[in-house]
């Protein structure tokens, strides 16, 4: 996994939409084990090579990561801008990420799942992410998606089943509940896009609750 993060953030300095960067940071990642020694391997890997993708990496997990990695990749990066490499363009936005609205549809009785969608911006620009939570499974979630277009998603999942606005912590207190489940049992069959999109939901809850 530590190759995989590292050539990810070849791809990084000439991105614009703090968005994409954070999908391409967390697939790189997926279906890792990545405890906080994988995180500190990373960390150290990118300051060995001093350059703008090191630097776009490192300020990329320091948002997605929480807790002491978090803080590794922040003074990680410290060391490289003091060395006079260009912050990417995208930082001040991935910084100034918000919630928007949340909504929870219940389909446990015929399909066995919640639908939940929450709503996030950068700046203007609106995306959420979609989890449905498998209640067969005591809740673990079982696919997670990103969506640009939140309006058309909610009015498509409002004819699966009646969308009930909750409040952004309600919403991310159950997400916290499923993914501390599907981390005890990480052998349960979930979609690709769960891994894919871990780091995204894992920030999203530690931000909701500061």
């Amino acid at each position: 996994m530590q190759r995989a993060v590292l050539d990810a953030g070849r791809r990084l300095p000439p991105l614009a939409d703090p968005l994409e960067v954070e999908l391409i940071v967390s697939e790189s990642a997926a279906r890792a084990e990545a405890g906080e020694g994988v995180w500190e391997d990373v960390v150290a890997g990118a300051v060995e090579v001093p350059s703008r993708r090191s630097l776009a990496l490192l300020r990329a997990l320091e948002s997605l990561l929480p807790g002491r990695p978090g803080e590794w990749a922040t003074t990680a990066a410290g060391v490289l801008t003091g060395s006079g490499i260009e912050e990417p363009p995208w930082l001040d936005d991935m910084r100034a990420l918000t919630f928007g609205e949340c909504w929870i549809g219940d389909r446990s009785v015929d399909a066995g799942y919640l639908a939940l969608l929450c709503a996030y911006a950068y700046g203007d620009v609106e995306h959420g992410i979609v989890f449905l939570l498998d209640e067969k499974a005591a809740g673990v979630v079982r696919n997670a998606f990103v969506v640009r277009d939140t309006a058309f998603v909610k009015e498509r999942l409002s004819t699966c089943a009646p969308l009930t606005r909750i409040s952004a912590e309600a919403a991310h207190w159950l997400l916290a509940k499923s993914y501390d489940r599907l981390d005890r049992r990480p052998g349960l069959p979930v979609r690709p896009e769960v891994h894919l999109t871990r780091l995204l939901a894992r920030r999203r809850i530690a931000l909701a609750f500061g």
